[in-house]
């Protein structure tokens, strides 16, 4: 296709050397200038950007954070902005009719994904607003009936944001605690429903440590207490089996950008039978039953129905292939390294969403060391902190061995030999780092540090 060629042009030049400089995007401020990438004296691959010299472009291994926009979805989205230049709320002309029915076919290809009736899917910006509209929404609706809502400690900062948010306005909150695998005890949820509870929220897949919630348990508890269950998809969607029925969900939240998609667009299922029932966030024109006003982006929407439905036809191929990788992965470093530890369940876990601990390690020099693979230390949305990974804390984890944790992120484009320069650059570094440790030293010797009485002075 025409638009795939341009896409293969657009990509050649933006990363194509030339002159022996490194080519980049035009600046469209002075902000973006005096930060975007330099060239590298003596080296025409290198970069340098925000004080830190690469050597080229990194390894990306950070699929949790976002996804590469698959070059298919580019070519439905191209397409769409072109001809399906309409508002999609206009009813009167052809124009508007042609965007409303590119909307729907996404809207249908979202909720075939799911398991769900296309009248159940509602479009807005992404997880984040989803989870802010169930969360907020369902209890404003139920608030002289309905004043407590269940989560647990590991959810997303948006999910543990809005029920804090839910807390100043006098609502009541049980965060469960998890199991040291990251999972939820059914038991402990059982005994924390009140007949007040109006929301149960539990993320089906985790960000942080892929691991995958027992979601039919958990809908079926729900559905025994009449009570509504909601769950943050962003991280399961196209990646593995989603069935709302199966589930008992009565809310889910998903985004475009974790499965091969547009940024900026996601979904929100709202079940329509039995009926529940949630307020706007935002009032206005009355869009989306009501639910979430605002004209829509059409070629957004476009690209994420086409990416729902790519992720349904090749998610047994990027099964196997992501989990061949993740063994390779996980393989190539425990021959090399000791000390290594695997956050989170094996057993029930996505394999893309691999975090590991390396021991006597700082984990900032480590994350700094990796500079030619483009990893993270936890969630995108909290890597400003300095802090260890809350969600890490939840599991039980030493403050030391959550400082050290890397989440290698893979996914449908991830090769062999990027797997391998993985493993090499990540042995390369750990090995570097404990040679400078005393700590390990220590351990090497025999001497348990656990044990010893250090003295202050």
């Amino acid at each position: 296709m025409a638009s795939k060629a341009i896409f293969s042009t657009l990509r050649r030049s933006l990363t194509k050397p030339h002159g022996g400089a490194v080519s980049r995007r035009h600046h469209l401020s002075t902000t973006s200038a005096a930060t975007a990438s330099e060239p590298y004296p003596g080296d025409e691959h290198a970069i340098v950007m925000k004080g830190v010299r690469i050597s080229g472009r990194p390894l990306y291994l950070d699929m949790q954070s976002t996804t590469p926009l698959d070059p298919r979805v580019f070519d439905a989205m191209n397409a769409s902005s072109i001809y399906d230049y309409g508002n999609p709320h206009s009813r009167t002309h052809l124009y508007g009719w042609e965007a409303e029915n590119a909307v729907e076919v996404a809207r249908i290809q979202v909720a075939k994904l799911i398991g769900a009736s296309p009248k159940e899917i509602v479009f807005l910006s992404g997880a984040t607003e989803a989870n802010n509209t169930v969360v907020k929404g369902v209890m404003h609706f139920y608030k002289d009936k309905k004043r407590h809502v269940i989560t647990t400690q590991t959810e997303h900062k948006c999910v543990l944001d809005s029920c804090r948010h839910l807390q100043q306005e006098g609502f009541e909150v049980t965060y469960l605690p998890v199991r040291t695998d990251g999972l939820v005890d059914l038991e402990m949820l059982r005994e924390a429903i009140r007949p007040d509870t109006g929301l149960v929220s539990v993320m089906a897949v985790n960000n942080e440590i892929g691991v995958v919630q027992p979601m039919e348990e958990i809908g079926r508890i729900c559905k025994e207490h009449k009570i509504p269950f909601h769950t943050d998809a962003a991280q399961a969607i196209g990646k593995i089996p989603v069935d709302v029925e199966k589930w008992n969900v009565s809310f889910m939240s998903m985004s475009g950008h974790k499965i091969y998609g547009p940024k900026g667009v996601g979904a929100m299922y709202v079940r329509r039978r039995p009926r529940v029932r949630l307020e706007p966030l935002m009032n206005g024109g009355g869009q989306e039953r009501g639910l979430r006003s605002g004209t829509l982006a059409t070629q957004q929407v476009v690209g994420f129905g086409v990416a729902c439905e790519l992720a349904m036809k090749e998610m047994e191929y990027d099964e196997k292939w992501i989990k061949r990788l993740q063994e390779r992965l996980l393989n190539g470093v425990r021959e090399k390294l000791d000390g290594v530890v695997v956050n989170g369940s094996l057993e029930s876990r996505y394999a893309g969403n691999l975090n590991l601990s390396f021991a006597y390690v700082e984990g900032e020099s480590l994350l700094m060391g990796l500079k030619e693979v483009a990893v993270s230390s936890g969630s995108a949305c909290t890597s400003a902190s300095l802090e260890p990974s809350y969600v890490l804390r939840a599991l039980g984890v030493d403050e030391d061995m959550a400082h050290t944790s890397i989440r290698f992120g893979i996914g449908r484009f991830t090769t062999e030999e990027e797997i391998d320069k993985a493993v090499e650059l990540t042995v390369k570094q750990v090995e570097k780092l404990r040679e400078m440790s005393p700590l390990y030293e220590m351990v090497k010797e025999g001497i348990d540090i656990k044990n010893i009485q250090w003295s202050q002075h």
